[in-house]
C-alpha cells in the first residue's frame, strides 16, 4: 500500500511558476513509476507528465517546454515544475504511483491550481 499526499498549489498569474511535490509513504518508492494528471472542470481527467523508476519522462504535447517532472527517491518525492503557467493548466492536479502495469496503483488527494489571466 501506498499513500500520496500533494502539495505545493495555489493561485498564480499567468505566466508565473509553481512547484508541486508528492510525498509516498508506505513502499518502496523507488521501484514506482509517478505521473502527475490533471482534471479541469467538466473535463476529463489527463496525464500532464509521467517518470519511470529509471527515471524516463513522458510529457503531454500542452505542456512539454513548459513543465519539468522530476523524483527523489530518496526523499520518496516527486516533483512538477510548472513554469510559464496559462489559464488553461487551471485544474486540480493529483500524484499517481503505479507498478506491475497497475496491479498496484495508487493515487493521492490532488491540489488545486489556478492560474489567473
Amino acid at each position: 500500500q501506498v499513500q500520496l499526499v500533494e502539495s505545493g498549489g495555489g493561485l498564480v498569474q499567468a505566466g508565473g511558476s509553481l512547484r508541486l511535490s508528492c510525498v509516498a509513504s508506505g513502499s518502496i518508492f523507488s521501484i514506482y513509476s509517478m505521473g502527475w494528471y490533471r482534471q479541469a472542470p467538466g473535463k476529463q481527467r489527463e496525464l500532464v507528465a509521467s517518470i519511470t523508476s529509471d527515471g524516463s519522462t513522458d510529457y503531454a504535447d500542452s505542456v512539454k517546454g513548459r513543465f519539468t517532472i522530476s523524483r527523489d527517491n530518496a526523499k520518496n518525492t516527486g516533483y512538477l515544475q510548472m513554469n510559464s503557467l496559462k489559464p488553461e493548466d487551471t485544474a486540480v492536479y493529483y500524484c499517481r504511483s503505479w507498478r506491475v502495469q497497475f496491479v498496484y496503483d495508487y493515487w493521492g488527494q490532488g491540489t488545486q491550481v489556478t492560474v489567473s489571466s
